[in-house]
């Protein structure tokens, strides 16, 4: 017994510790808009095919724009299928502009509640807006426009959601209705270097819609953009 004993002592002595594996240095990585759009992608396309009822869409959407790292994004889809999601719009890569500086973006959110983004405000690149028994409004006829291709990712859930826009800009999108409206006035700006609002989404049992507003015109709205880019 004394034998074993000096065996298991020397063999503790003999077999260096390994050492303890590191943590995943990639979960810990600040979350990008990118990144979050990825994830709410999935989701999105998860409701559309019945894996998720609209509560729990809810409260993952909500979980994924409080995420920091990417470490906390990923459990969100952990067992959601990724295969077969769309990775950009078909719109916005018809009107996309390299020259488009980028920037984070702006989150509109209504839950029970109502959210509006009008008056002289500058346009992002990006704005995501997501109702759930909320109304969001977004009136673009008095923004300002710091790039030419401006996203709006609309997502309503028994909501409401409107976007309009002055008559002399262009404005396209591509969406889905689930037992809902989702409605995108097309809109060809005379000036073939306008600014392009593009409005992507869904909506289950709620509405969005987008058009232009009529009599509402900036006439200095070219020369603005113009000057910003330039």
């Amino acid at each position: 017994m004394d034998l074993d004993k000096h065996d298991s002592a020397a063999s503790g002595r003999g077999e260096p510790k390994k050492p303890a594996a590191p943590p995943d240095p990639g979960g810990a990585i600040r979350a990008s808009d990118a990144d979050r759009d990825r994830i709410a992608d999935i989701l999105r396309d998860a409701l559309a095919e019945g894996r998720l009822d609209a509560e729990e869409h809810s409260e993952r959407i909500d979980a994924v724009y409080r995420a920091k790292t990417v470490g906390e994004l990923e459990p969100i889809v952990r067992d959601l299928p990724a295969s077969g999601r769309r990775t950009d719009s078909a719109a916005v890569r018809d009107y996309d502009d390299s020259a488009d500086p980028g920037g984070p973006a702006e989150n509109l959110v209504a839950v029970f509640s109502s959210s509006t983004r009008k008056g002289r405000w500058r346009v992002g690149r990006r704005t995501n807006a997501f109702s759930l028994f909320g109304n969001i409004e977004i009136d673009l006829t008095e923004a300002l426009y710091g790039q030419r291709l401006s996203v709006i990712n609309a997502t309503s859930i028994f909501g409401n959601v409107e976007v309009r826009v002055p008559e002399n800009i262009s404005l396209r999108g591509s969406g889905t209705g689930i037992f809902g409206n989702f409605e995108v006035v097309t809109l060809e700006a005379a000036d073939p270097e306008a600014p392009v609002v593009v409005v992507n989404g869904y909506t289950v049992f709620g509405n969005v819609e987008a058009k232009p507003k009529r009599g509402r015109r900036i006439s200095d709205l070219h020369d603005r953009l113009r000057k910003h880019l330039h």
